[in-house]
């Protein structure tokens, strides 16, 4: 018995040095790889940069807003929009910044080119220009560059002072001509225009200022935007 028991030691020292002991683990659960989210680059004046409205109250925020809503993965827009800008002042802006491309463009200029100069020739060359580049900074696409036609602000407390009827038939020349350049392109026209004229009989689509529109005006270009842009963006 005395002579059996160092051969079993050395049997099961050599059977468990055979084992390799393997830890039991779980099967990696896979990540789902989501699509980036788009982009919004809001091009304009006071219009697009929102003049006396919250940032939140912005057209572009409250359209960004109703996209989420719907499912759409969607970046806050930037912007390079400012009060008082005319077409020579965009121009300028997006030379300065370089912008990147972007998703979605929309384009809102024009109503200080009526109010500085009423220079619709000139505004002609100036608004092909920066739709073209608007469909640039779109990666291309002219689906994703929607111009909007600028609001009607004759109807406003601001404009008393003024010729209302002539601010009216000047505004509709310069619509008239980012229409047609806007269809030549075949990108997507929102005729804002009607929609702003009826702050005439509402107050409440204007403005602390009595000259830009409310967060409630902005909020009806927005409902309309979002339902364009979803059927593009879910493409």
């Amino acid at each position: 018995m005395k002579q059996l028991l160092p051969f079993l030691i050395l049997l099961l020292i050599s059977s468990c040095a055979k084992k390799e002991w393997t830890p039991f683990t779980d099967a990696p659960t896979p990540v789902p790889i989501l699509p980036p989210a788009a982009t919004w680059l809001a091009l304009g004046d006071s219009y697009t940069i929102g003049q006396s409205v919250p940032a939140s109250q912005r057209f572009p925020s409250q359209a960004v807003a109703l996209l989420k809503g719907a499912g759409i993965q969607i970046d806050a827009p930037t912007y390079i929009a400012a009060t008082g800008w005319t077409t020579f002042d965009l121009e300028d802006a997006i030379n300065r910044q370089k912008p990147v491309n972007h998703t979605v463009v929309s384009l809102l200029i024009g109503v200080n080119d009526q109010y500085q100069w009423g220079d619709t020739t000139g505004y002609r060359q100036r608004f092909t220009g920066l739709l073209q580049t608007a469909i640039r900074l779109a990666n291309g696409k002219k689906d994703k560059v929607v111009v909007l036609s600028i609001p009607d602000y004759s109807v406003t407390p601001f404009a008393r002072g003024f010729d209302t009827a002539l601010i009216r038939i000047q505004l509709d020349q310069f619509n008239a001509i980012n229409k047609e350049v806007t269809d030549s392109f075949q990108c997507p026209y929102f005729n804002i225009t009607p929609l702003t004229r009826e702050a005439r009989t509402n107050s409440a689509l204007l403005a602390g200022d009595g000259l830009h529109p409310s967060g409630l005006e902005y909020q009806r270009w927005a409902e309309q935007l979002a339902n364009l842009l979803a059927p593009v963006l879910k493409k």
